[in-house]
């Protein structure tokens, strides 16, 4: 593959249903759908953890949350393990950053030459609050939906700022960089990531009279959780508090963030055909993870649903198939892989990284035996939960708890649990050796806790962390 630009773009809790070019009739996103006419978007893309820190930990190395241990939002990533920024450091390829990155520090090495107005975690902590977790605190509200409606916030002060630090740095690069050596910027928005506020303009293209609840799968229509997932709501309690009146206007701003978040990329975009990047710059769209806006009474994101683990993955540039649609299952760990191949490095193959360059997937025939992967061992995890996905299958292991299994192919809402059911017996046992061949679930989750009780421990103890860290979204650095 020949060695080009790459402008990586990554936001935060966008779930590709709530996109034009993923089948939505309702939310307007024009720029990211012309980036998916002229290129190769996929359909079965997963994150490797769907919570913020530990899944760009997994993105920056390359490796699956059980291996690293950077297991929740207390966990930022430190360059301790190396990633592919420090590959193409060693390589003298410019790589630099803008936005947010949800990593520890700005000083730590974790591979950039420059970060321009970088997001980590909360003074370097995080949420220590979100490691406690054995046994998980009792009656806990979470802070996340205090603000929601038409406003400005200072996430979406921040998404402006980076998008005008974007376009002035491809400005920069379309007339100074040279040609013949390859750079890869990073672009990390929050958006569409609550709070639930965006600008007027954005939150007025979609009235709230026109807003449909998620009754399907709500508890006040019958639906049962989950075990599992009825421990966590009892922790979180996040949609208890809420009116029919404000889940349609969380749904809303939810949806105004997602146009609100592609004026910007488009904004950025735009650089690229005005100046002659656009001939020789590769462009990758794509989130930390998704967002339940509600379904099954949950909000955010931390558990294994399509809402939660599915995320957008749209490819664009020199060498990718245009106006293509890949059924392919791509992961968080193919990034780093992807990102190698595009500045030209040698591939990458020992066992501790299992991805593999998604442009070479983007290019050739469908292959529906590939797996995808995700775990969670965060911020109300009554124990380790694990994804499996596999073709039509999608597969759900919890320590402790009763697995769950899906076809999507009927059943794309995830509605009927088939892990019960005699029939699917033989796919069941498969899904779970596939999923056993990845990671020791029990084994994991133990690490999980062990290495959570310690850090508790070098904090005080569980009652002095019980008030540590931001109670909810991390402040921006520029507000």
């Amino acid at each position: 593959m020949k060695p080009q630009n790459l402008l990586f773009i990554m936001s935060d809790e966008h779930d590709p249903r709530h996109m034009g070019c993923y089948g939505s009739s309702v939310v307007q996103t024009p720029n990211l759908d012309k980036l998916a006419a002229r290129g190769t978007r996929f359909t079965s893309a997963y994150t490797s953890c769907p919570i913020c820190v530990p899944a760009r930990a997994s993105w920056a190395t390359g490796q699956y949350v059980h291996r690293i241990g950077y297991w929740d939002n207390a966990m930022g990533y430190d360059g301790a393990i190396p990633g592919w920024g420090h590959k193409l450091q060693d390589a003298g390829v410019r790589v630099e950053s803008i936005g947010k990155l949800h990593y520890t520090t700005s000083d730590a090495p974790t591979g950039f030459d420059k970060q321009t107005d970088p997001m980590h975690i909360f003074q370097g902590i995080g949420q220590v609050w979100g490691s406690i977790r054995d046994p998980l605190p009792s009656g806990r509200t979470h802070k996340m939906i205090k603000e929601i409606g038409a406003g400005e916030s200072s996430y979406n002060r921040y998404d402006k700022a980076v998008a005008d630090q974007a376009v002035e740095w491809l400005r920069d690069a379309a007339a100074n960089h040279p040609k013949d050596e390859p750079f890869v910027l990073y672009l990390g928005f929050v958006a569409p990531h609550f709070p639930f506020i965006v600008p007027q303009e954005f939150y007025d293209l979609y009235p709230l009279d026109q807003i449909k609840l998620p009754t399907k799968l709500h508890p006040s229509t019958g639906y049962q959780r989950h075990p599992w997932m009825q421990d966590q709501a009892e922790y979180a309690q996040n949609d208890d508090p809420l009116t029919d009146d404000d889940r349609r206007a969380c749904i809303a701003a939810y949806y105004g963030l997602c146009t609100y978040l592609d004026h910007h990329i488009g904004r950025v975009l735009d650089v690229l055909e005005e100046t002659d990047l656009g001939q020789s710059t590769r462009v990758l769209y794509t989130s930390d993870h998704g967002e339940n806006l509600g379904v099954r009474g949950t909000w955010g994101k931390s558990n294994m649903y399509q809402e939660a683990t599915r995320i957008p993955l749209i490819l664009a540039g020199p060498d990718v198939p245009e106006g293509q649609v890949c059924e392919t299952a791509a992961n968080f760990v193919d990034y780093y892989h992807t990102i190698l191949d595009a500045a030209g490095q040698p591939a990458v193959t020992d066992a501790d990284h299992p991805g593999a360059s998604l442009w070479s997937i983007a290019n050739a025939p469908d292959d529906l035996s590939r797996t995808s992967f995700s775990e969670y061992h965060a911020v109300g995890a009554p124990s380790g939960a694990f994804m499996l996905r596999r073709g039509q299958w999608k597969y759900h292991y919890y320590v402790g708890y009763a697995p769950e299994l899906f076809d999507l192919a009927s059943d794309p809402e995830e509605t009927t649990d088939l892990a019960g059911d005699p029939a699917h017996a033989s796919t069941l046992a498969e899904m779970e050796a596939a999923m056993r061949a990845i990671v020791d679930p029990e084994a994991a989750h133990a690490q999980a806790l062990s290495d959570q009780a310690a850090l508790i421990e070098r904090f005080g103890g569980r009652d002095a962390a019980l008030g540590l860290g931001t109670p909810g979204a991390t402040p921006p650095p520029v507000a």
